[in-house]
C-alpha cells in the first residue's frame, strides 16, 4: 500500500484501489482493480480522439484546397480562352500547396497517434499483468489462512 501511495501512475493507482479492498476478499479486489483500470484507461486515452480526428481531417482539408486550386486553374483557362502555363500556374500551385500542407500535418499526427496507442497498449498489458499477480497473491494468502499452511517468505507464488 505504501509503495502504491508513493508511486505515481496508472498501475500504482489501480493496484492501490485493489489493495484498499483486500480485506473484502479477492473478488472485491478484482472488481476494484477493474473499475480503477477503466478510469485509468480513460485518463490515458484522453486527447487521442482529437489527435486521430486532426490526423484524418488534415488530408481532407488539403484535398479540398487541391480541388479549389484546380477549379481556379480551369476557370482561368476558360476566362482566357486559351491554355498557357502562366494562366494555369497560380491555380495548380495553390492546389499543390494545399495538398502538401494537409500531408505535412497528417503524417506527424498519424505517427504520434500510433506511438501513443502503442504506449497505452503497453500500459494495459502491464496493468493486466500486475493486477493478475496481485489477485493471485491475495488468493494464495487467503488459501493459506483457510488451510492453516504457513507462508513461505521470499518465495513468490
Amino acid at each position: 500500500m505504501r509503495v502504491c501511495e508513493s508511486a505515481r501512475g496508472p498501475i500504482a493507482n489501480m493496484l492501490h484501489a485493489g489493495l484498499m479492498r483486500a480485506h473484502h476478499g479477492p473478488e472485491a479486489v478484482e472488481k476494484a482493480i477493474h473499475t480503477a483500470g477503466s478510469i485509468e484507461m480513460a485518463f490515458l486515452e484522453r486527447g487521442l480522439l482529437a489527435l486521430a480526428t486532426l490526423s484524418n481531417m488534415a488530408p481532407l482539408l488539403g484535398f479540398l484546397g487541391t480541388i479549389t486550386g484546380m477549379i481556379k486553374a480551369l476557370s482561368a483557362i476558360e476566362a482566357a480562352n486559351q491554355v498557357s502555363a502562366a494562366i494555369v500556374a497560380r491555380g495548380v500551385q495553390e492546389a499543390l500547396v494545399c495538398a502538401a500542407a494537409g500531408l505535412v500535418v497528417a503524417v506527424p499526427l498519424s505517427a504520434f497517434y500510433a506511438y501513443f496507442v502503442l504506449a497505452i497498449d503497453r500500459f494495459v498489458l502491464e496493468m493486466e499483468g500486475s493486477s493478475s499477480e496481485l489477485v493471485d497473491e491475495l488468493m494464495d494468502i487467503e488459501y493459506r489462512k483457510t488451510t492453516g499452511q504457513p507462508s513461505t517468505p521470499g518465495i513468490k507464488s
